[in-house]
């Protein structure tokens, strides 16, 4: 709690000096803020990569008790399952949903059939979270 306590109101300012700086100087912020996501990118892969090395030595102490020592690997599948699916629907949802605007302003009447093409892509995203919540039951 006191993370997102101290975290938030600083994950808000450097929002708002973002967005002061794209107006100010679009290409050269743009520049900073992509070297600053892959910076977090590859530290994510740095953590990842020292919890799976960790999780043997702690599978040796958590076998006699026979709990499993899976958890922090189930909880990263389950993001990255919830985040693929998630991006993936944004963009089948942007497609069909572009289409089936320009279809429905010729053709009103096919409305029903465009909101059930884009109702499809969206199912994607629940696809996600059934694997997701299935991994951390599995934890």
């Amino acid at each position: 709690m006191l993370a997102w306590l101290i975290g938030l109101p600083l994950l808000a300012a450097a929002a708002a000096g973002v967005g002061a700086q794209l107006r100010r100087r679009p290409r050269a912020t743009l520049r900073v803020v992509k070297f600053v996501n892959l910076l977090l990118l590859v530290g994510a892969g740095v953590l990842v990569a020292l919890a799976a090395s960790a999780s043997p030595s702690a599978a040796a102490t958590t076998g006699v008790s026979g709990v499993s020592s899976y958890g922090g690997q189930a909880l990263i599948g389950a993001a990255i399952a919830v985040a693929g699916s998630s991006i993936g629907a944004a963009i089948g949802v942007a497609y069909t949903g572009s289409a089936a605007l320009a279809a429905m302003s010729e053709r009103p009447e096919m409305f029903g059939r465009a909101m059930v093409i884009v109702g499809l892509a969206e199912g994607i995203a629940i696809y996600g979270l059934v694997i997701a919540i299935l991994l951390i039951g599995k934890a």
